[in-house]
């Protein structure tokens, strides 16, 4: 099995480009679509790419983007625990991530030091994307502040 870190870091390293968001998820074969409120953390384990745009703007109008790699958590068998790498203005960020899915609605806590919530995501799965989709809102913790954040994240392929 290749460990998760050794795969997360050549993903990140050969960078995640826009033409993977140009064609949206593929949902596959009919009777692979999983419905919104059926979505378990085991649907959430793998890799997914990340795009985050200000709130009001456009999609098309990312000011970040990136990826995130989640794993089954050790503590809480119900959630999911992984890492996020994503580009800002001059440099990258890396972050902690555990978050859960229930009922179709996604919650994520994203910590920097692995202590502190720094954000918050909340979103929802698309029917349309066979839980292959999340879109939200990335809302910063009081203590680290900075604007509230659209996000999408879709599947890696493979992941399924």
């Amino acid at each position: 099995m290749i460990h998760w870190r050794l795969l997360f870091a050549a993903v990140t390293c050969l960078g995640i480009h826009a033409s993977g968001f140009a064609q949206g998820p593929s949902p596959g074969p009919a009777s692979s679509c999983v419905s919104a409120d059926a979505i378990t953390p085991l649907h959430l384990y793998g890799l997914w790419q990340l795009r985050l745009w200000p709130e009001g703007e456009p999609e098309d109008r990312w000011s970040s983007e990136g990826a995130m790699l989640f794993e089954r958590h050790p503590e809480f068998p119900g959630s999911v625990r992984g890492q996020l790498r994503r580009s800002a203005t001059g440099n990258d960020l890396t972050a902690l991530v555990s978050g859960d899915v229930e009922g179709g609605e996604f919650t994520l806590d994203e910590s920097t030091d692995g202590v502190r919530i720094d954000a918050v995501w909340t979103g929802g799965l698309p029917p349309q994307a066979c839980g292959r989709e999340i879109r939200g809102v990335r809302q910063p913790a009081e203590t680290t502040g900075g604007p509230a954040l659209n996000f999408v994240l879709r599947k890696v392929p493979g992941w399924q």
